[in-house]
């Protein structure tokens, strides 16, 4: 009887959607997620239940919207009575194991993976719950803030570099101990690195790559504040903007790590499909590259991502 197939899923975090419209952009060094998306077929039309990671982590666990899994923010805990692709898999005779972030808050930090190589980048407790009774105030430290704009650049190592480069170390480690066949099941493995979600820090070898790159400006300018809608104006005060001046270069220089990030990731991801191929499991490997949101990466004037009050309030 022909085994059933493996699923190999990779989440990324806070990828701008724009920059894949079918496919990884012409223009991105990205080799591996090229070569990956000329095998596939793209979901053109897909999008994240929620723009915060937490509760777009969770509904894609679940297939539930955050009014269903009430993961309305990131200190929202994921109850452990909700089922997840995790758990229907294993009650279908897959080895399931997670390596790297999925950001649960709660005690539960499986959900379904019977082994996680890793644990989370974040907290998972509520530390970072909202005030609901002030809608319009600033929470320091839950809210981004604009210093990752005016901090951008290079560096060799930070903690999100080094927590992925452990993420991706763990997955290639579990794909050769997967090829060993020692188990008979047939195995998913999912595995969520953090870039290339801020702070904008690249490493010099990926910085490099985008040196003389044409998409380091926004393709809209930024608005006034007074001209925003009430939406934007709340992100905008989120994020702390009365408190930094933000240069064309710092907005070239975040967009530039960005990407270098992106290509970052590339890396990371072709190092566990190197050992896919080397395992001889590739051809019987079902892929998923997904992102759990997006980032508006300096586009009218915004800048990272967050759900509205209104909305978060109706999740509630």
């Amino acid at each position: 009887m022909t085994r059933r197939a493996n699923i190999l899923i990779l989440m990324v975090d806070q990828l701008n959607g724009t920059l894949f419209p079918d496919g990884p952009a012409d223009w991105l060094h990205t080799p591996v997620l090229k070569k990956l998306a000329a095998r596939s077929a793209r979901f053109t039309n897909a999008y994240t239940a929620s723009p915060l990671c937490a509760p777009g982590r969770a509904s894609f666990m679940s297939v539930q919207l955050p009014r269903r899994t009430r993961v309305y923010d990131n200190a929202a805990e994921f109850a452990s009575d909700i089922p997840t692709y995790a758990h229907h898999l294993r009650r279908a005779g897959y080895a399931t194991c997670l390596s790297g972030k999925m950001h649960f808050v709660g005690p539960d930090q499986l959900h379904g993976f019977e082994e996680r190589l890793t644990t989370d980048v974040y907290p998972a407790d509520f530390g970072w719950t909202p005030d609901y009774r002030k809608p319009g105030e600033r929470i320091d430290w839950w809210y981004q803030n604009m210093g990752s704009v005016t901090h951008a650049g290079v560096a060799e190592i930070t903690n999100q570099l080094e927590y992925d480069d452990e993420v991706a170390y763990n997955a290639v480690r579990k794909v050769y101990d997967l090829g060993r066949n020692e188990d008979e099941r047939p195995w998913m493995l999912t595995v969520n690195v953090t870039h290339p979600h801020d702070p904008y820090v690249a490493r010099r070898k990926y910085w490099d790559f985008y040196a003389d790159c044409h998409h380091l400006e926004p393709e809209v300018a930024a608005l006034p504040y007074a001209q925003q809608d009430a939406h934007s104006k709340r992100l905008f005060d989120a994020n702390d903007w009365r408190n930094y001046e933000i240069s064309h270069n710092d907005i070239a220089r975040s967009r530039r790590a960005y990407f270098a990030n992106i290509s970052y990731l590339d890396d990371k991801i072709g190092k566990i499909l190197e050992a896919l191929e080397g395992t001889n499991q590739r051809d019987n490997t079902i892929i998923l590259f997904v992102s759990d949101h997006g980032d508006m990466l300096g586009e009218r004037g915004l800048w990272f991502k967050m759900p509205s009050s209104k909305a978060r309030r109706a999740c509630r």
